[in-house]
């Protein structure tokens, strides 16, 4: 009787697990250290108030980060710490599950510890990881995926065809972009010895745990009328516009800055090498990926997902090719020094004035000026991502000293002009006991009120710019505060306090309700 082939033991042993424990809690407390630098992010404010609005899809994302943000809320308060925690927390686990890859490709104990300080440096985690957004889950959600799929190629086991359905279901519900990933994936194992796949009764158990998973969502979809193509467009007209093709690709040496070093080789190697044959299809799915995201003219980091697998592989190759002690310690040591002078890039480790001076001298002695390039095309002091975590406290505490003047506060409404704005006064209004803001912008669409139940006396106007409506409706007003730092994204926004209509607000709500059918 024929012995079964024993596989190859790729388990990590007590040692190496103590080594990757300890780099990924370093990489835990490296962004926890510093949460509190700046302020919460526009978007982060957004989250935490859809947080507040449990629903089965939202305006322009899926609703796992509404979950996610229901449950940081209830654990801890709408705090700012809150907030950093569970991105924190997961730059932790993505360490591990890049040195479980990197261990399940037959990479070496040198190559597990290079590819997870690898991990740890790149800026994509450095920033990533450090807001409360999609990204930081969209690319544990890819890890995952790339995880799952060479375990299956490795031992051909259902069990993970099965948890990657699940993955790749809550994958969608937290961002729709890693369907790129599944489906590039898909098309790739068409031409390789992987189209076995397809041949396996549970890959269609997956997909069908996938669509049951996202089915909530698609039903949501489908009642509001798709909102999701609607951002898309939108999304196209007003920032992808911008992108510059060959910045795109300049843009991902940046995102793995020093990692280059690991991720250059690990891909070529992966490419050529008969050691890597196996799992070559996932890395030509990788590069499809690039290339489809390059022609639609996707951001630069949209390829973030792609990152942790391909130093999975590049530590698979120094791992291989490395022999000598010095060698090793230079791989290690040297990107780890060369990335510390360039970490506020990707983590706010100074206050804003300090970080302008930081960027300002980047940019004149280091020619680094393309993290100043917002969405908008233009370029700034700060990166858009710190002038969006700059001015809110302000401005929340401004709208306060509005409400606080307001006699009847039944008879008050607080209008914001974006997202950032309502978001600030929804999360950090209620330390102040404001009500719930109107908006038009984002998912704060779908909360406004069509009908208000008192006749409105006093409105709170918060934006940058005087509202001629308004004007023609109240007799007084007042300007109570403006955000006045120019580093802040928010500069220049005012609260106006008007009161004393000669009009009715309501009858000129009802009008305006009317007219605005759209979020976008």
């Amino acid at each position: 009787m024929k012995k079964k082939p024993i596989r190859e033991k790729t388990g990590l042993s007590i040692g190496l697990i103590s080594l990757v424990g300890l780099i990924a809690l370093a990489n835990v407390a490296l962004h926890l250290c510093f949460y509190n630098t700046l302020e919460f992010h526009r978007d982060e404010l957004l989250y935490f108030s859809l947080g507040r609005h449990l629903s089965a899809g939202y305006a322009s994302v899926p609703p796992f980060i509404g979950m996610m943000a229901f449950f940081m809320i209830k654990i801890l308060g709408s705090t700012l710490f809150a907030a950093r925690l569970l991105p924190a927390l997961c730059s932790g686990l993505l360490v591990i599950i890049v040195a479980s890859m990197t261990k399940e490709m037959k990479g070496n104990s040198f190559a597990v510890i290079l590819a997870a300080l690898g991990v740890v440096i790149m800026p994509i985690n450095l920033r990533g990881f450090f807001l409360f957004q999609p990204v930081f889950m969209d690319v544990l959600f890819w890890s995952t995926v790339f995880y799952l799929i060479i375990l299956w190629i490795n031992t051909k086991k259902d069990l993970y065809l099965i948890l990657l359905g699940i993955t790749s279901g809550m994958g969608i519900m937290n961002k729709y972009l890693i369907i790129l990933q599944l489906l590039c994936m898909a098309f790739v194992f068409l031409f390789t010895k992987n189209r076995l796949i397809f041949k396996t009764k549970s890959l269609y158990i997956a997909i069908l745990l996938a669509f049951l998973i996202l089915l909530p969502n698609i039903i949501w979809q489908f009642i509001n009328h798709f909102p999701a193509i609607t951002h898309m467009k939108a999304l196209n007209e007003s920032q992808l516009v911008n992108v510059d093709r060959i910045s795109f690709l300049a843009e991902q040496l940046l995102l793995g800055f020093m990692s280059s070093l690991i991720i250059i080789p690990g891909i070529l190697y992966a490419l050529f090498s008969k050691n890597m044959k196996v799992y070559r299809s996932l890395v030509i799915a990788s590069l499809l990926v690039v290339f489809v995201l390059l022609m639609l003219r996707g951001k630069s980091y949209y390829t973030a997902g792609l990152f942790p697998f391909m130093v999975a592989a590049g530590g698979v190759f120094w791992g291989k090719v490395t022999r000598s002690s010095w060698v090793k310690i230079c791989l290690i040591v040297i990107p780890v020094l060369a990335t510390i002078p360039f970490i506020p890039m990707g983590i706010p480790v100074f206050k804003a004035e300090r970080l302008a001076s930081y960027f300002k001298w980047m940019k004149n002695n280091v020619g680094l000026d393309v993290v100043l390039r917002d969405e908008d095309g233009f370029y700034h002091e700060l990166p858009q991502d710190y002038s969006d975590m700059i001015g809110w406290e302000e401005l929340t505490a401004n709208v306060s000293k509005a409400y606080q003047q307001i006699k009847d506060k039944e008879s008050c409404f607080i209008f914001c002009e974006n997202y950032g704005q309502a978001g600030a006064v929804t999360v950090l209004g209620k330390k102040y006991g404001l009500p719930q803001p109107v908006c038009f912008s984002e998912s704060f669409f779908y909360w406004a009120p069509k009908e208000l139940p008192v006749e409105i006396r006093s409105v709170i106007y918060v934006n940058d710019n005087l509202s001629e409506d308004l004007g023609d409706i109240f007799l007084d007003m007042q300007v109570i505060g403006r955000i006045n730092n120019p580093l802040a994204r928010e500069s220049g926004t005012t609260i106006y306090l008007y009161q004393k209509p000669v009009n009715s607000f309501n009858t000129f709500w009802q009008k305006k309700v009317r007219l605005v059918n759209s979020p976008f």
